[in-house]
């Protein structure tokens, strides 16, 4: 099989946790590999020990701070460049804030790193990854019974909780994945969503909810949680097992699929946020999706 033609995936998030045991495991399939990761040096450390633990040199690094749509943009030409196919997307990359920030666009942070980000990221990719076909688009998800506020996504009406703006920016993936499989049924790309479990991880990192909540779970309760590569096993099902081939617009916990959070399985509730996220990133994924 030439360069070209070796089946190619991209995991975001990828430096460490769950993205990371993900990138190990396509490489060790003997896919090429991309990692988009937020920090260069972490993301090198990381990929020079995918390639001595697999032997496998078709590792690439790609460098973008989800949050940031400029940055986004940028990684996704670069993507463009560098893979003349994109078979499997994992959009795994998600924070949380102990307080409310905002992106460079002046976004809530959680938001447009756990919802816009993503949904940017895949409209940028998604003629690449059509082209592709049979291919496999997988969003991250999370299990969290609530529902987004479209009158307040920015969190400039309410007072800021934390767990309910990681929930709430979660819950997009669930809205997204839902309306991207309606429009993409026949072109031979699925769309699902998985909830991986709960695991160890280091969700926010060193400037997000790490150290006021996750490093406390972690120390009480970290002996007894699955490790990343036993959650990224979820994931993987998602991503390559024959049981799914053109099974499209699931929401899965593992191996089995589950309801959704009512306000994710209306159609118009999807459309809404659809609507709004293309206007805050200012692309039209329907006009990518309807170019022949």
């Amino acid at each position: 099989m030439t360069d070209a033609n070796r089946r190619t995936v991209l995991v975001t998030g990828a430096n460490s946790g769950l993205g990371k045991a993900l990138a190990h495991a396509f490489a060790r399939d003997g896919m090429r590999v991309g990692m988009l990761v937020r920090n260069e040096e972490r993301g090198r450390v990381a990929r020079d020990e995918i390639i001595a633990a697999t032997g496998n040199q078709d590792v690439h690094l790609f460098v973008a701070d989800l949050g940031s749509q400029q940055e986004v943009r940028r990684a996704a030409a670069q993507i463009l460049d560098r893979f003349e196919r994109l078979d499997v997307l994992i959009n795994n990359a998600g924070t949380a804030y102990a307080r409310r920030r905002t992106s460079p666009e002046g976004l809530e942070r959680s938001l447009a790193v756990n919802h816009l980000g993503p949904f940017l990221l895949t409209g940028l990719l998604l003629e690449r990854i059509k082209d592709s076909a049979p291919a496999r688009i997988v969003n991250v998800g999370t299990k969290m019974d609530t529902a987004m506020d479209f009158e307040d996504l920015d969190w400039t009406r309410r007072p800021y909780r934390m767990m309910q703006a990681y929930g709430q920016s979660k819950l997009g993936n669930l809205h997204f994945t839902f309306a991207l499989a309606r429009r993409l049924e026949g072109t031979g790309v699925s769309v699902n969503c998985v909830f991986p479990g709960v695991f160890r991880s280091n969700l926010g990192g060193s400037d997000g909810a790490q150290g006021v909540f996750w490093k406390a779970v972690d120390l009480l309760l970290g002996w007894a949680l699955p490790t990343p590569a036993r959650a990224a096993e979820r994931v993987l099902y998602a991503a390559r097992s024959t049981d799914l081939d053109g099974v499209t617009g699931l929401y899965l916990d593992g191996r089995r699929p589950i309801k959704a959070p009512s306000q994710a399985r209306d159609p118009a509730a999807n459309e809404r946020l659809w609507d709004i996220s293309e206007r805050l990133v200012g692309l039209s994924q329907d006009a990518v999706l309807s170019n022949p």
